[in-house]
């Protein structure tokens, strides 16, 4: 049987893997001995022209002598045979290639490969990949150990899969899937992803992606993960300058690689993640036993209009052995955008019936003691947080789980005590996180084998914790289209043009006149009228540069403006424009940059000469709604400026949105331009107003 998708990747009738070897140094050997694993369920053909045999299977000398068609052949020879024995496979009948081999070829001849393959109505995974796992179907044709679990990960490493894998096996957890895309000549991560996202099996869906490709559709597949209740974790690179952006404007600066990312994952709600170790603690945390959604998804506090953020954070109770560490863990959670409320008169009388006379009440809740003197009460405190209503979520810190290894004789009172805590979670619908000093013990293996995560470390806790309630609390929107390119294009991002250009789009300016000489400048502040701003052009940071001259009140300080302004910057060419300054007026920077895998994306930030200094920003893909530029300016760190400061009135805020959709669209429409900015935007009561604009041609 011939199938088509991605079927014949993950569970083929029959696999061939060509380059099979009986050595184990070599990745031949590795690869037959985990497709022989898979016997049971699918035909398994070792091809080898030089013979040989493993585990009593022998090696067939070719794929045109194979009984019956191999669905999915395997690819571990060198170079200058793939393309060959990929021919010699779709004739066969191969329905999808694993291409491990790496090395030899250039991106040209692997791009006619991934031609040859799907031209032939097949399937390309690679060149230079690790291969494919699917634990729910015996499928092994990767190098490495690979746990089974409920965790579908798609990774262009190969080596940090397998540090995933050891630390999720440390947890008692691993992978449902495996796909390590490689080359991505054919099968990409969205295609990766999508296959994960109808996966029954695979409850988590993980990622590390270096290459975006088309990156809008990888932004479809995200939101629609988030959609089908797949929590999406990704890793990705560019955290750091050494990711090597460079920028010609403010919003070349100001918009990595990586902030497009984490707004793009934003919207998606799925998770941005820094490192292995982060994702695999919010796994755990997301496997853990199921938990009410409203109890990990903190209430609304307000529309958009709430600059401070929509939403509360999520409340968490703390239960440790002693102050220092319950102290230290409340710390750890507020620190990541958690809270650690007080606690109800009727939950601390409950908590302290269980505590020392004279025992801190609170929230952190210090045992005291109180533990050691009863192993019991660490569930009794624990279902009184769980059950309160003060908590959505409760974090036990300290020594649990390590009494046994002292003391085996209390082996048995701790593991009942383990059994009261994962009962006390499910009853209550909320979350329990357990903190311990402890490695492993019977205790610990009993928490885990019901779904409650363990963590060494409370920040791994805390992250993990703060992951899940930031994937639960996340307000997805669908990522745009990108428009059609305009029917004219724009020759140069001058100020000149990219102004004309802003206005086009409904963008509004001060009157201004274009001049190059003192005369034609005279002439021109006739027609805008003082004060006027006098501005030379041609240049990227005008202000820096001694390229602005603000509030000239007459000619003869025009004059001497522009003399003084011609022999410092050399300029051939001025703006003489009227000057704008409403009363209450706030200045933000608004650009559009062009990502080579996202598209034209949208900034917004507090602007003017501080911009970078600042890199107070939201991004969004562009184009936006009108509804979206909004949501943008109130997320702003300091949106109260927008929103009324110290007696001030708020700024018009549909006119700000407004100019920010003129300003994206146009991004949007240009492809020509890798970047379009205004700065300042100067946002007020009565509108919004471009003082400044620059282009930069791709």
């Amino acid at each position: 049987m011939t199938r088509t998708g991605l079927d014949a990747l993950f569970d083929p009738g029959s696999v061939a893997v060509v380059g099979a070897s009986a050595n184990p140094g070599k990745w031949g050997y590795w690869l037959a001995a985990g497709a022989l694993e898979g016997r049971d369920r699918r035909t398994v053909h070792l091809v080898n022209r030089r013979g040989g045999a493993l585990h009593g299977v022998p090696f067939l000398p070719g794929l045109d002598g194979l009984p019956d068609p191999p669905e999915h052949v395997v690819v571990a020879v060198p170079p200058r045979q793939v393309r060959p024995l990929v021919v010699e496979g779709l004739a066969a009948g191969a329905r999808c290639f694993t291409v491990i081999t790496s090395g030899g070829t250039s991106a040209d001849e692997e791009r006619a490969l991934a031609s040859l393959v799907t031209g032939g109505g097949a399937r390309l995974l690679g060149p230079n990949c690790m291969g494919v796992v699917d634990t729910t179907t015996a499928l092994r044709l990767s190098w490495g150990d690979f746990p089974a679990g409920a965790v579908g990960l798609v990774s262009q490493s190969g080596n940090l899969a397998l540090e995933i894998g050891r630390l999720l096996a440390r947890a008692g957890q691993g992978f449902s899937r495996f796909v390590s895309l490689g080359n991505q000549r054919d099968i990409d991560a969205a295609d990766a992803l999508d296959a994960l996202i109808g996966h029954g099996p695979t409850r988590i869906v993980a990622a590390y992606v270096e290459d975006f490709r088309d990156g809008r559709r990888l932004a479809r597949t995200l939101t629609a993960a988030h959609a089908a209740g797949k929590p999406v974790l990704l890793l990705t690179v560019g955290r750091s300058e050494a990711s090597g952006r460079a920028a010609a404007s403010h919003t070349g600066a100001l918009v990595s690689a990586r902030a497009t990312v984490e707004a793009v994952c934003r919207d998606a709600g799925a998770l941005l993640l820094d490192t292995a170790g982060e994702l695999v603690d919010t796994a755990i945390c997301l496997l853990a036993a199921p938990a009410r959604r409203s109890a990990l998804r903190p209430p609304v506090e307000g529309g958009l209009g709430d600059a401070q953020g929509s939403r509360r954070g999520l409340r968490v109770g703390v239960v440790g052995d002693s102050g220092g560490q319950g102290a230290l863990a409340a710390d750890a959670l507020v620190a990541r955008g958690l809270e650690v409320p007080g606690l109800s008169a009727r939950t601390a009388r409950e908590v302290a019936a269980h505590l020392p006379t004279g025992a801190a009440c609170g929230n952190p809740v210090d045992l005291a003691g109180a533990g050691e003197a009863d192993l019991a009460n660490y569930a009794r405190i624990a279902r009184a947080l769980l059950s309160g209503g003060d908590a959505d979520a409760v974090v036990l810190t300290g020594y649990f789980g390590d009494y046994a290894t002292a003391n085996p004789t209390q082996a048995d009172a701790e593991c009942e005590v383990a059994r009261e805590l994962t009962a006390a979670a499910r009853e209550s619908g909320r979350r329990l996180v357990v903190h311990t000093m402890a490695r492993d013990s019977p205790a610990l293996a009993v928490l885990r084998a019901h779904a409650v995560p363990v963590y060494e470390r409370i920040e791994q806790a805390a992250t993990a914790l703060a992951g899940t309630a930031r994937l639960h609390a996340a307000v997805v929107a669908a990522p745009p289209s990108s428009p059609p390119p305009a029917s004219f294009t724009v020759p140069d991002g001058g100020y000149e043009t990219v102004r004309e250009l802003l206005a086009s789009y409904g963008l509004t300016f001060p009157v201004a006149g274009f001049v190059t000489t003192a005369d034609e400048a005279a002439d021109a502040a006739h027609r805008t009228g003082y004060p006027l701003a006098l501005k030379a052009m041609g240049l990227a940071h005008k202000t820096e540069a001694g390229g602005v001259a603000l509030g000239i009140g007459d000619e003869g300080r025009l004059r001497a403006a522009f003399a003084r302004m011609r022999a410092t910057t050399g300029a051939a060419r001025y703006a003489v424009e009227a000057m704008a300054s409403p009363p209450y007026a706030v200045e933000l920077i608004a650009g559009v940059r062009r990502d080579p895998a996202f598209g034209p994306v949208a900034m917004v930030g507090i602007g003017g000469v501080t911009a970078e200094l600042l890199a107070v920003t939201a991004v969004a893909l562009a184009p936006l709604t009108p509804g979206r530029a909004r949501e943008l300016l109130l997320s702003l760190r300091h949106a109260r400026l927008l929103t009324g400061w110290r007696g001030s009135p708020p700024v018009h805020l549909d006119a700000a949105a407004a100019a920010l959709c003129a300003l994206a669209r146009a991004g949007a429409e240009h492809p020509e331009l890798s970047a379009l900015e205004v700065n300042p935007l100067l946002v007020h009561p009565g509108g919004a107003i471009a003082l400044d604009a620059h282009g930069v041609i791709r």
